[in-house]
């Protein structure tokens, strides 16, 4: 009897044993490919609705359809392939909207990549449209190659193909410019 029971134990030892190391082996492809680096974003959002805040004050308020994320990458960035609506309120709770059919925003050196019917309206409703843009988020200055049309809230047009300008487009250059300007005098 002392005989069986060894036999039955050194059984199940030996089934345990062996249903063990064939489970690894199945594990071991899943550990290999956490090893493997990931190309696609790390994370995605759908109809999101996000609110950045200082202090407790709203700064920001960004929405979309889709936003994905791979900022785990070397040169790490978010991506809304959809568009994206973004409202930015000033310290006396002013409000400016951007608007774009693509956006890139890349956090290392603080940049983002408007394009398609992209549409600013700042909170004295001055209107700027383009096909593309850059916002230099460091600095808080905007530019483009390529052709704008900007409305002052006085009615002035102006028309032109590259510029670059501050946030509050006080310091505003244009490559080329036609439109209708009013002037003080």
């Amino acid at each position: 009897m002392n005989n069986n029971l060894n036999t039955i134990i050194t059984s199940i030892v030996a089934l345990l044993w062996a249903t063990m190391f064939f489970s690894c082996d199945g594990n071991l492809d899943q550990v290999r490919m956490l090893d493997q680096e990931i190309t696609g974003p790390q994370s995605e959002a759908k109809n999101f609705d996000l609110f950045y805040t200082d202090s407790g004050v709203v700064k920001a308020n960004i929405r979309g359809p889709i936003m994905l994320d791979f900022t785990h990458l070397n040169y790490p960035y978010r991506k809304f392939p959809v568009g994206v609506e973004v409202d930015i309120f000033d310290e006396d709770s002013t409000k400016n909207t951007v608007v774009a059919d693509f956006a890139l925003v890349f956090d290392e050196d603080e940049l983002i990549d408007l394009r398609g019917n992209v549409v600013i309206v700042t909170s004295d409703s001055t209107v700027l449209k383009s096909e593309q843009l850059y916002y230099d988020q460091t600095t808080n200055w905007m530019f483009t190659d390529v052709d704008y049309e900007i409305q002052m809230p006085n009615g002035a047009i102006n028309r032109g193909e590259g510029f670059d300008a501050n946030e509050n487009f006080d310091n505003f250059n244009s490559r080329t410019n036609i439109g209708k300007q009013y002037i003080d005098e």
